[in-house]
């Protein structure tokens, strides 16, 4: 890559920063959360407009994608799940062709008395912008725009398709980046900035959601003895469940990836209902549960040891045993992806193309990690033979209160992804 294209590009971020920014604080002021997403699709639909891309913005219809590898099961009604894509359409296409993809969506945001200051009012304080969404991974989003920014600022544009997608539904099930690979975006490689502080995310876990309905014998609590609780009796299946989580963690279940990780697979109970009357004892009970699982590991199997885990627990309790739960599986049902796997020319040298980036915008080698979440990046790269790079900025309290995201580690993004555009896709004239 030329010396002075990669100068212009850099001096082209610095000059719209505050502009970036700004757009960063506007975007992150949407309450995105699941099913409230559209406000927040029409302000990006706009700005790719403004920029002159062809946009497609569409509801995610369930049956265009249930029977795809990747679906993930869903519980609620999709009709106010809205994709935007932006296409960039190269004129001579000699060079590789790229997905940039960033999901809208973020958590709820939890009791607001917990926050410093409300999630959806964002504030710039020491280097840092706060409020929900702005890290994971509104930031990312922003990042990538204005990465496709620059190279206009210098009278340039990619040589070869760009994808600019902003899906919904990654918290919860990933349904929507299946939705963009089903309606036909495709691409020879594929980057994602979540907020991993400027690492290449080289493994990610797959994720399990799941509920466990519980039903009890209710009657007047003055002859508690002579019912059934179904709230206490989750205690021994949620005990036997995290027997089950610290096995999986065994160090002989470890793949390469994660072998050094004492805990990398983590088993979160998230909510728990039951019960109609505080003087009855509860006749009813629901808990959710997520469940990671590593690369490699089949979904069937894990399903199936779950429930194994789960009613042999049951068979324990006198009451239980004539009235096993039932397990409901809704939201996350995703394998784990290690591009650390893939042997492919394509992801050694897109990986190149983002670390010789990574150096230039950085002066640093390009750090790589697995970690112990999941993203979208497993569509790509399980699912459409297509090397993910997940490089975001640095982001902190990311699913918790008082989110916020480093804007200088946001600068630094955007001129790496910037430098890889050039690197990967190669320049043409506007």
């Amino acid at each position: 890559m030329q010396s002075d294209l990669q100068a212009r590009l850099f001096d082209a971020i610095d000059a719209a920063f505050d502009q970036q920014v700004a757009f960063l604080s506007d975007l992150t002021a949407f309450p995105s959360t699941r099913g409230k997403e559209q406000a927040a699709q029409d302000f990006m639909a706009h700005a790719l407009t403004a920029r002159g891309y062809e946009l497609d913005r569409w509801q995610i219809d369930v049956a265009d994608i249930q029977h795809l590898p990747g679906f993930s099961p869903v519980l609620g009604s999709y009709e106010d799940a809205v994709n935007v894509v932006g296409s960039h359409r190269s004129k001579t296409k000699t060079g590789r062709s790229l997905i940039l993809n960033g999901h809208i969506d973020v958590v709820p945001e939890g009791p607001l008395d917990m926050w410093d200051s409300p999630p959806y009012e964002p504030r710039v304080e020491g280097g840092w912008l706060y409020g929900r969404g702005g890290g994971d991974m509104k930031a990312g989003l922003a990042s990538n725009l204005f990465a496709m920014d620059a190279l206009a600022a210098c009278g340039l544009a990619p040589a070869a398709d760009v994808f600019y997608q902003s899906v919904v539904e990654e918290e919860c099930t990933g349904n929507g980046a299946l939705a963009c690979l089903a309606r036909g975006y495709k691409a020879d490689a594929a980057l994602i900035p979540e907020p991993f502080s400027e690492k290449l995310v080289t493994a990610q876990l797959g994720v399990l959601w799941f509920q466990v309905h519980l039903k009890g014998r209710p009657t007047h609590v003055a002859y508690a003895g002579s019912g059934a609780n179904a709230i206490e009796a989750a205690i021994p299946l949620i005990k036997a469940l995290h027997e089950m989580e610290h096995r999986w963690n065994a160090v002989e279940n470890r793949p390469d990836d994660y072998a050094h990780m004492d805990h990398a697979l983590n088993l979160n109970v998230a909510k728990i209902q039951g019960g109609d009357w505080t003087s009855s004892v509860p006749a009813w009970a629901v808990f959710d549960v997520r469940m990671a699982i590593f690369p490699g590991q089949s979904i069937a199997a894990a399903k199936t040891e779950i429930e194994s885990v789960i009613l042999d627990a049951a068979r324990e309790n006198d009451f239980l045993r004539n009235s096993l739960p039932e397990i409901v599986y809704h939201g996350f049902e995703a394998e784990g992806y290690a591009l650390s796997q893939d042997s492919s020319e394509r992801a050694r040298s897109a990986i190149d193309a983002l670390d010789n980036a990574h150096q230039a915008a950085t002066g640093t080698d390009l750090k790589k990690a697995a970690i112990t979440a999941t993203t979208d990046a497993r569509f790509f790269g399980l699912y459409a033979d297509t090397p993910a790079l997940v490089y975001g900025p640095r982001a902190e309290a990311i699913h918790g209160f008082n989110e916020r995201v480093e804007l200088e580690s946001m600068r630094r993004v955007t001129k790496a992804t910037a430098s890889f555009i050039a690197r990967w896709c190669g320049t043409e004239e506007i």
